[in-house]
């Protein structure tokens, strides 16, 4: 993985410091781009993951992991090469649009990548209204309850949101360690109990079966599975206009983030397995929590509770983040309607984005079946990270002036790839999932149809044709040259 420069640029070995203008402000430095990332990657996907990869492939939990987090540095590399090479909110729908040009395609990955944000957001929300019960004891029926508390949780996300990126990254700061020293914890009893005799360790080299499958199916269908816990990377780069020095910093953090999160995930799998035998891990939503009171019985399990509720509190956070920086970033460029752009005056955030997602996100909460859309977030992303690990390798066409991170070619292709394989149903993946994304997808053309006729509409009234999707070699980076 290297440097490279563009037709004008300086040396490969000295890349540009300066930052391109934006009218977000630039907060985010390496340290909180680096927790940003872990926190992200972390979030609920080990806290409620690990039991469910359990139940797929048995003791061998910890492959799947070490699989998915093989995949996801792939298609890392490939994002690394476009947010160095154009540092702009938007992520995966902007160099979609980049490389192709297409407004249908650019909205799919748009929406995908949205629908991915919101659900996870939702999914916390809930899940830490249920801990909050739970934790405070509060007895009756809890389905009401669950259901205001968790847009109660979802309204406070938003105001932290509105209140400034400064301000909501210094809250994923101290979330992020509370939920890594949550980890930590697991990590340590693992260790403690092995040494003290407790435990079988034979059981990280077993497979479980007994579905028919082979080991390697079983392993397959896991990391289709795990994969989910693995794709929080992709957020931080819309976060690229409120980070300082993109182009220099992003490599290292999301290099050293990525390789954080996968040995974490890993180790606490290989703890959780060796404590809980893998029917007992994937019986129940609180898989960890089984593991600190097998290894660990004095160990006070309310403050587990508390420090679970602080990780899925980071995940709501961060994932709302994303898609309102996602959103204002896509709007900018004219693939969304253009209030979605307008900002704070004294504040510098997108907050009619920020209000979008954030009713989107209480309609999921009070409706959707956050359950049963987990796999189908991981079946979108998957899609869009195929795009995206083309789309590098079509805008090597299009040189840029400043030097920036290149990936080995072999790399997004074999990202491409795989990313493809593991979307198929050839990789174990539930009908279910399929059957969702269909839904979802029926939603995103109809929500594109209304789009198309906007721009339609308001390209009428200015008195010309609306404008096609410029080629890639004919944009530049000011939002107003950017294409539909």
């Amino acid at each position: 993985m290297t440097e490279t420069t563009g037709t004008k640029g300086p040396a490969a070995t000295d890349p540009p410091s300066r930052e391109e203008h934006t009218e977000l402000k630039r907060v985010i430095g390496p340290g909180l781009l680096l927790l940003f990332i872990v926190g992200d990657i972390l979030g609920t996907g080990a806290y409620a993951l690990t039991g469910r990869v359990a139940a797929e492939v048995g003791g061998a939990v910890w492959l799947p992991f070490l699989c998915a987090f093989a995949v996801a540095l792939l298609t890392a590399t490939s994002y690394l090469e476009l947010v160095t090479k154009y540092p702009r909110a938007g992520g995966a729908a902007a160099y979609t649009n980049r490389a192709f040009g297409v407004h249908f395609l650019t909205f799919l990955v748009t929406f995908a990548v949205m629908c991915s944000g919101l659900t996870s957001a939702s999914s916390a929300s809930e899940a830490f209204a249920a801990n909050l019960l739970s934790a405070l004891e509060v007895e009756g029926e809890h389905a009401r309850l669950t259901l205001v508390v968790g847009l109660a949780f979802m309204a406070l996300i938003s105001l932290v949101n509105l209140r400034g990126v400064g301000e909501s990254v210094k809250a994923n700061v101290a979330l992020t360690l509370v939920e890594l020293t949550g980890l930590l914890i697991v990590i340590a009893i693992g260790v403690w109990a092995v040494l003290d005799g407790k435990g079988d360790f034979s059981r990280v080299t077993e497979f479980d079966t007994s579905g028919g499958d082979s080991a390697f199916g079983a392993v397959t269908a896991a990391t289709a599975l795990a994969f989910f816990a693995m794709v929080g990377f992709e957020d931080s780069v819309n976060m690229a206009e409120e980070t300082k020095d993109p182009v220099r910093i992003f490599p290292r953090m999301m290099l050293i983030g990525l390789c954080i999160t996968g040995a974490i995930y890993v180790l606490v799998a290989i703890a959780s397995i060796t404590l809980v035998s893998p029917g007992d891990l994937g019986d129940g939503d609180t898989p960890l929590l089984r593991v600190v009171e097998a290894g660990a019985p004095g160990f006070p399990l309310d403050l587990f509770a508390w420090i679970t509720m602080f990780a899925v509190s980071n995940t709501a956070l961060i994932n709302m983040l994303m898609a309102s920086r996602l959103l204002y970033g896509m709007s900018r460029d004219r693939v969304l309607p253009g209030p979605l752009s307008r900002l704070l005056p004294r504040r510098r955030t997108p907050w009619v984005a920020i209000v979008f997602t954030t009713l989107l996100a209480f309609l999921l909460i009070g409706y959707a079946d956050l359950a049963a859309l987990g796999g189908t977030t991981s079946l979108l992303l998957l899609c869009v990270f195929t795009v995206v690990n083309v789309a590098v390798l079509v805008l090597r066409r299009s040189p840029v002036e400043h030097a920036h991170f290149r990936a080995p070619t072999a790399l997004p292709v074999l990202g491409a790839i795989l990313c493809a394989y593991l979307a198929t149903p050839l990789s174990g993946r539930a009908g279910e999932d399929y059957r969702i994304a269909g839904w979802l997808m029926v939603v995103g053309l109809a929500l594109w149809a209304g789009v198309w006729a906007f721009n339609r509409w308001t390209a009428s009234r200015r008195g010309s044709a609306p404008e096609r999707a410029p080629e890639p070699d004919q944009q530049a980076d000011s939002p107003e040259s950017a294409g539909r």
